[in-house]
């Protein structure tokens, strides 16, 4: 019996990303329009899964594509969000995709 052919994919993992902000919205708001640029150009490059602020303004949800951890932290360090000190702390996890139901996710803007 012949051996299936193994179909090789770049070494990618999900890495999520739970941002509180700092207690100055201005600060959130003045930064806003170059972080949504940012994040529109990682979406395009394929490095941004998904993304979105908390309803209750206190930071944000992201979900970056990545080789590893470090690269993640580059994506981070990299926002105008964090280069600008809108976010008072950051959460990086590496996550593992089960199931996934993209119609329950609809981009709102």
């Amino acid at each position: 019996m012949r051996e299936a052919a193994r179909v090789t994919q770049p070494a990618c993992m999900k890495v999520v990303n739970y941002a509180t902000y700092s207690s100055v919205p201005e600060k959130v708001a003045a930064l806003r329009p170059a972080h949504r640029e940012y994040m529109t150009r990682l979406q395009a490059d394929g490095r941004l899964v998904a993304c979105g602020p908390f309803t209750d303004g206190s930071g944000a949800l992201f979900i970056y594509e990545t080789g590893s951890l470090a690269a993640a932290e580059e994506i981070l360090a990299a926002d105008p969000y964090s280069i600008g000190g809108v976010f008072a702390g950051c959460r990086l996890n590496s996550w593992e995709v089960i199931k996934a139901n993209p119609v329950l996710i609809p981009v709102m803007r």
